[in-house]
C-alpha cells in the first residue's frame, strides 16, 4: 500500500528555554499522522539549521552529529523498506518501532475468535443465552475450515483480512458449505462482530465489511393448517416416544411456546390469569420479555395427559422434552406417517400458533404479538403478510353484506 513518509530532525526545546544546548529529536510522519522519538545527542541552539535538520560548522564534533544523524535517517528508510516487502501496515508508529528494534505481536484472527467466544463462555447466564454462545462456536469452526481451504493455514494475521477475505468466505459458506443465504449472512453478521472488535482496538485500521452489503431474504413462513393440525392429533402414533413428541408439538401449536421456553415449562409458570383461568406466564429464554398466554382447552387437555408422567414427576417439569435435535428428527416421521408434505419442523409449532390459531381466527395482531413475547410488533407482522386464506375470508363476508344489498 501506497504511503506518504518524511522525516525531520529538529531541536526539541524545553520550556522557558533560553539558551544553550537542547536535545535532538526525530519525527517520522506517515499519511499525516507523526511519531517523535529522541536521538540521544544536543546541539547548541545557533549551530542549529532548522531547514536541513542538521548542525551548522566544520569542527570534528558538528561532523560526527552530522553523522550519526545521516545513519538514522538510512536506518529509518531501511526499516521503510523491509516493512513494505513484508506487507506489513506502515504507520508512523510501526516505523518507529522497526527502525527502533521493537517487535510488535500481531493478532491473529483465531486468536482473538477464540478469546471472544471465550468471554462469552463465561458469561452464559447473565449476559449470553446457550444458543448464542453455539452459534459463535459453529461460526469460529467454519473460519477455522475456510482458513484452511483457501489458505491452507490455522489461522491468519489479522490485518490479512481484508474486502477480498470477506468475499472469498461468503463464496466458501454458500459453496462449499451448501449454507442459504439467510445462514451465509447470518455467520458472516458474527463474524463481523470480530472484526469490530479488532478495529476496536486498532489491530486493523480499514473495516473489510465496508463495501460488503448482504441482505437477508424474505422466506415464507411454513405452518400447519386446520385440517393437518386434526390429522395429526387424530392419528394414532406407532409408539410412545411419537405420541410424547408430537403431543409436546401440538402444546406448543396451541401456545406459542419456542422449544426452549416449552423445555423449561414448569408447574409455577400455569397461574391463574386475570380471567380466573389457567394462563401461561413466563419470560422469554431467547429476549428475556414476559409473554403471558391464556390456556386454550386442547392445551390444558394435553398438560392434564402428563400430569402422572415418571419423568415429569422426577424433573419437575411439565412434558418429557428431548433435545431439539431428536424432536425435529421424530417430527419428520411423524409428517411423513401423518401425510403431512411439509418441512416440519419444532419452530413451525410457533408459526402455527401465530397463524392458523390465532390471527386466522380474528385475533387481533397487537395480542398475538404480546402472547408470543415480540419485543417488535414488525416480527409478528411477518405472520399476517401470508395469510391469504384470511383475507379470503375477511372478503366473502364482505361479497355477502352486498349481495343483500
Amino acid at each position: 500500500m501506497k504511503t506518504n513518509f518524511s522525516l525531520l530532525f529538529y531541536m526539541k526545546k524545553p520550556k522557558n528555554y533560553q539558551k544553550g544546548v537542547a536535545p535532538i529529536y526525530l519525527r517520522i510522519t506517515v499519511n499525516g499522522n507523526r511519531s517523535e522519538v529522541t536521538t540521544g545527542p544536543s546541539c547548541e541552539s545557533f549551530r542549529w539549521n532548522a531547514r536541513v535538520g542538521r548542525a551548522n560548522g566544520n569542527k570534528e564534533e558538528i561532523k560526527t552529529l552530522n553523522t550519526f544523524l545521516d545513519h538514522l535517517q538510512i536506518k529509518v528508510y531501511e526499516a521503510h523498506s523491509l516493512l513494505m516487502e513484508a506487507d506489513e501496515m506502515i504507520t508512523a508508529e510501526t516505523l518507529r518501532n522497526k527502525f527502533q528494534g521493537k517487535t510488535e505481536k500481531c493478532m491473529t484472527l483465531i486468536e482473538v475468535f477464540k478469546d471472544h467466544n471465550l468471554k462469552m463462555e463465561s458469561l452464559i447466564g447473565s449476559e449470553f443465552k446457550k444458543g448464542t454462545a453455539e452459534r459463535y462456536r459453529t461460526s469460529l469452526k467454519h473460519t477455522i475450515d475456510f482458513l484452511t481451504w483457501k489458505y491452507g493455514l490455522l489461522d491468519i494475521e489479522i490485518k490479512k483480512v481484508d474486502y477480498t477475505f470477506i468475499s472469498e468466505y461468503d463464496y466458501y459458506l454458500r459453496s462449499v458449505r451448501k449454507c442459504a443465504n439467510n445462514s451465509a449472512v447470518k455467520y458472516l453478521k458474527n463474524f463481523g462482530k470480530i472484526i469490530r472488535i479488532c478495529l476496536s482496538n486498532g489491530w486493523l485500521s480499514i473495516d473489510p465489511f465496508l463495501n460488503y452489503k448482504p441482505k437477508v431474504k424474505k422466506v415464507d413462513r411454513v405452518y400447519l393448517n386446520a385440517e393437518e393440525i386434526l390429522l395429526m392429533t387424530s392419528k394414532k402414533m406407532a409408539t410412545e416416544r411419537l405420541t410424547h413428541v408430537r403431543d409436546i408439538f401440538l402444546f406448543c401449536c396451541y401456545t406459542g411456546l419456542s422449544y426452549i421456553d416449552v423445555k423449561n415449562l414448569r408447574g409455577i409458570d400455569i397461574v391463574n390469569g386475570i380471567d380466573g383461568e389457567k394462563w401461561i406466564s413466563i419470560k422469554r429464554e431467547k429476549t428475556n420479555t414476559p409473554a403471558r398466554i391464556p390456556l386454550l382447552p386442547m392445551a390444558s387437555a394435553l398438560l392434564n395427559q402428563y400430569q402422572e408422567n415418571r419423568i415429569c414427576l422426577n424433573t419437575g417439569l411439565l412434558f418429557p422434552v428431548l433435545s431439539n435435535q431428536k424432536m425435529n428428527s421424530y417430527l419428520k416421521e411423524i409428517a411423513d406417517f401423518c401425510g403431512i408434505d411439509k418441512p416440519i419442523t419444532f419452530h413451525i409449532a410457533r408459526h402455527t400458533f401465530a397463524t392458523t390459531v390465532t390471527l386466522l381466527n380474528g385475533i387481533p395482531i397487537e395480542s398475538v404479538s404480546k402472547m408470543l413475547g415480540h419485543t417488535n410488533i414488525q416480527t409478528t407482522q411477518h405472520y399476517a403478510k401470508i395469510l391469504d386464506i384470511k383475507v379470503g375470508a375477511d372478503m366473502a363476508l364482505l361479497k355477502k353484506k352486498y349481495a343483500v344489498i
